[in-house]
């Protein structure tokens, strides 16, 4: 029995072994054979498709960060005109404030120039303010300003503008606007803030107004001098009332 099965491996053996000198010698191949024979070869050269995928990733991701950093800067300016817009603006109501109508007048001085348009300035005083807050108080008073921001500015025209410029007084910027049509627009929006009442009060508010348009010698501050003085006059006519300076 021992015998038998040790035939048969020796038989086992030798063919084993033949098989094993038919194949190809596999080790001596693979040690002389180079690590790019296999890869295709175009015109000559060995395409690396990892080193392929490689540079498309590195693009893309470059190409993410230029998004990121576009996104980044559109935050930036988004901001930067929000805290702008705040330096402007009068708090309470939301009208520009003297620097913010400071820089408005300028650029609309240079157009209304190139133009050879008018440019009308209407200043607005609010009749008997001290009395309303001294009465109902300060937050009433706040409320009032409000109001008449609020209506005024359905009134204009887009291209108006205006501004708190100080206490209860306000101005008017009208570009190419004629005196008249003016002093018209001033009296309309009168009686359109005569028919409301401020909210939560029985009470409404009138104001009294001068007009002017700037003539080319004048400066900002000349032409509003002339508005003051002509609603320093309206006042002493009866308050509530426009006239033209």
């Amino acid at each position: 029995m021992f015998k038998h099965e040790h035939a048969a491996l020796v038989h086992s053996s030798r063919r084993a072994s033949g098989r094993l000198h038919r194949r190809p010698a596999l080790s001596a191949m693979t040690l002389s054979t180079p690590p790019n024979a296999f890869l295709p070869k175009t015109g000559g050269r060995i395409h690396y498709p990892h080193v392929r995928r490689s540079n498309a990733s590195g693009a893309q991701a470059a190409m993410l960060e230029l998004l990121a950093a576009e996104a980044h800067i559109r935050v930036l300016e988004q901001a930067l005109t929000e805290v702008r817009a705040t330096a402007f603006a009068d708090p309470l109501t939301g009208a520009l404030n003297r620097r913010g109508f400071d820089e408005a007048y300028q650029r609309e001085l240079a157009r209304s120039r190139r133009r050879g348009g008018q440019l009308a300035l209407a200043l607005i005083d609010l009749d008997d303010f001290k009395r309303l807050n001294d009465t109902l108080g300060h937050q009433v008073g706040d409320a009032a300003l409000v109001h008449l921001v609020r209506i005024l500015r359905k009134a204009l025209r887009p291209s108006d503008i205006l501004c708190r410029f100080g206490g209860e007084e306000f101005v008017v910027l009208m570009p190419d606007t004629p005196l008249n049509d003016a002093a018209a627009a001033i009296s309309r929006f009168q009686r359109q803030l005569a028919t409301q009442t401020i909210p939560g009060q029985d009470a409404v508010l009138t104001f009294s107004a001068g007009v002017v348009v700037q003539q080319p010698s004048e400066s900002l501050d000349d032409s509003i001098q002339r508005a003051d003085a002509a609603t320093y006059a309206a006042k002493h006519a009866g308050k509530n009332c426009v006239l033209k300076g």
